[in-house]
């Protein structure tokens, strides 16, 4: 019987994302496995593995905003951002509490981050990191990104310890640089670890490699933790099976309603039917219409 589902992961430092999931194909005997949302190789903590079905959910799910845990280390540059790079120690003194404050608030206000030169992002077609090593310094653009949270935990000589809350497509590696930068010194990442990736937290996550078989939570439940949802009656379940638009006496209760001006990352609404993901839908005018559908797990 084929897999399918979500498997929270905690990722240990050292292998990369594409590394585990290369390790769950093996392990759960299927090659329809993906991953929501890198992690850096250095990086520890969760990295959401999506199984069969789920993998329909991947779209979505990369949209989650993230929680991290991560150690500055000021006076030392590297052209990673992280300590698995060239470093480049600057003479620099540990900061006031005062002048780490005030560039600590500067981040908070971020919209704006340029992405580290070592990354996976695409420019003219090859990976910037692969531009990168061959001494080209790619010219990427700003992206824009929030700041839900950034709390100082400790200051400890030049290290700072930071737990923060952020939206997809920031870069903590880029918050090592830019805060660096404030304090007028180099800066980088010495270790990092994703507490969260949008509902699924460390806690609940699979040790990685697993010492068992691991346990997969079901593609209905990590919908209804990750989107909206509505309930379809019996007429609604027969329309929706077969891609038909619905109307509002489909739903055993009114779904929720979308923005007027719904964006490509608005999220849809997960429908179900005795306790089972059916499909994931949309309103279009008056009417509502699948997006995609699911098979009975």
């Amino acid at each position: 019987m084929s897999a399918h589902g979500i498997l929270v992961v905690d990722k240990p430092s050292g292998p990369t994302s594409h590394d585990v999931v290369a390790q769950a194909r093996r392990i759960l005997k299927t090659r329809a496995v993906g991953h929501a949302g890198t992690l850096d190789p250095m990086a520890s903590g969760v990295l959401l593995l999506l199984v069969g079905e789920a993998t329909k959910l991947s779209s979505w799910l990369t949209l989650a905003s993230k929680r991290y845990q991560t150690c500055v280390r000021l006076g030392v540059g590297s052209d990673t951002l992280d300590a698995q790079g060239q470093l480049s120690e600057v003479c620099f003194e540990a900061p006031t509490p005062h002048a780490l404050a005030f560039a600590l608030e500067r981040e908070r206000q971020r919209t704006q981050q340029v992405p580290p030169s070592v990354s996976a992002i695409k420019v003219d077609g090859k990976r910037a990191y692969a531009l990168a090593r061959t001494g080209q310094a790619p010219a990427l653009a700003e992206r824009s990104v929030q700041v839900h949270s950034l709390e100082l935990l400790a200051l400890q000589g030049l290290d700072v310890e930071l737990r923060l809350g952020v939206s997809k497509g920031y870069y903590v590696r880029a918050l090592a640089r830019d805060l660096a930068t404030t304090l007028g010194t180099a800066g980088h990442l010495t270790r990092l670890r994703r507490l969260a990736s949008g509902p699924f937290e460390v806690e609940e996550a699979t040790p990685w490699p697993p010492s068992g078989a691991p346990r997969l939570l079901s593609v209905s439940e990590a919908a209804r933790r990750s989107l909206p949802s509505a309930v379809l009656t019996d007429a609604g379940l027969e329309r929706a099976a077969c891609g038909k638009r619905l109307d509002g006496t489909c739903f055993s209760s009114p779904p929720p309603l979308h923005p007027e001006t719904p964006s490509a990352e608005t999220p849809p609404v997960a429908w179900y039917h005795s306790g089972r993901l059916v499909a994931l839908g949309r309103a279009e005018a008056d009417l509502f219409r699948v997006v995609r559908g699911f098979d009975p797990e």
